[in-house]
């Protein structure tokens, strides 16, 4: 009979590229997961990875059995949630990851918020506007605009009708004036945000079924979305943000809005995990608290 164990560490090391990292994950001496390995390709008797001094990738074989385990597991850990129910413990350690802007100025209060109804929850957040490895780095979830490149990871809505904007500080409209249409945008400084190397130059407004996408250019750019909102909050140019990264400053009147009768690009925001199986009790309220923050905040937005 195949041991849960053997499972586990045969799914950890597929999703982590390494034997020694599945190892550590599981708190497992190598020599133990090795033997582990060996074992579950006896009982199967069929070759799982192929192995080099250098990589270890899975066998036809093993990507074809490599769903089965996974599933096996995932309906187990469904199993023990539904047994658990309502006496779940709201408590341990969850590491979250977030963008730099959304992460620093709108969540985190919320996040202040969590903990004092689950005092004995918590947090780990990191940081970055760079896309979280689920599977390699030690994060649980992330919460992230857009929708997942990779299909296999399981995405929770969070706010689906968030929107970009463009906005800009009211020193700057008084200094520079307000563009009325996506042409206008030419004559403005346009801050720019940028990640991996590409600046985000192009952006999208439609008015009704008709879209128009402009290249726009300004004399500042940054990889992280926080600068370029303090750079339009001190009135040094246009930004086309989130709503839900500027929806505080427009309302308390740092930022005004520009190109209202334009609806900006759909900017949808998830809580992406690598596995159901992590869709845990506090996840799941983590989730249904931050969403109904969203939603209040997008009922403020231009386009409700």
């Amino acid at each position: 009979m195949l041991r849960l164990d053997d499972l586990a560490l045969f799914v950890n090391t597929a999703d982590h590229g390494s034997l020694s990292a599945a190892a550590r994950k599981l708190d497992v001496s190598p020599a133990v997961a090795s033997a582990a390995l060996k074992r579950l390709e006896r009982q199967l008797e069929a070759r799982l990875f192929v192995r080099s001094t250098r990589s270890l990738r899975l066998t036809p074989e093993g990507e074809q059995f490599l769903v089965h385990a996974r599933n096996a597991l995932d309906s187990l850990a469904e199993g023990q949630r539904q047994l658990l129910g309502g006496r779940e413990d709201i408590a341990g350690v969850l590491q979250l990851s977030a963008p730099s802007d959304f992460g620093r100025n709108v969540l985190l209060p919320w996040l202040d918020a969590f903990q004092q109804e689950h005092p004995r929850l918590a947090l780990r957040l990191h940081l970055s506007d760079r896309v979280a490895d689920l599977f390699r780095q030690s994060v649980d979830i992330a919460i992230r605009y857009g929708e997942p490149e990779d299909s296999s990871l399981v995405a929770l809505p969070l706010a689906p009708d968030n929107r970009r904007v463009l906005c800009a500080a009211p020193d700057y409209f008084a200094r520079r004036g307000r563009p009325d249409t996506p042409e206008d945008l030419a004559g403005h400084n346009c801050l720019l945000y940028q990640l991996g190397g590409r600046v985000h130059d192009r952006w999208s407004f439609s008015e009704g079924r008709r879209e128009q996408v402009v290249t726009v250019g300004g004399d500042r750019a940054s990889d992280d979305a926080d600068v370029v909102r303090r750079w339009a909050v001190a009135g040094q140019g246009l930004t086309y943000k989130s709503w839900l990264d500027v929806a505080g400053d427009v309302r308390a009147g740092r930022l005004q809005l520009a190109l209202s009768r334009y609806r900006g690009e759909a900017t949808p925001l998830n809580l992406i995990c690598a596995h159901r199986a992590q869709l845990s009790k506090p996840v799941r309220l983590l989730q249904a608290f931050v969403q109904a923050r969203c939603s209040a905040l997008l009922a403020a937005a231009p386009w409700s």
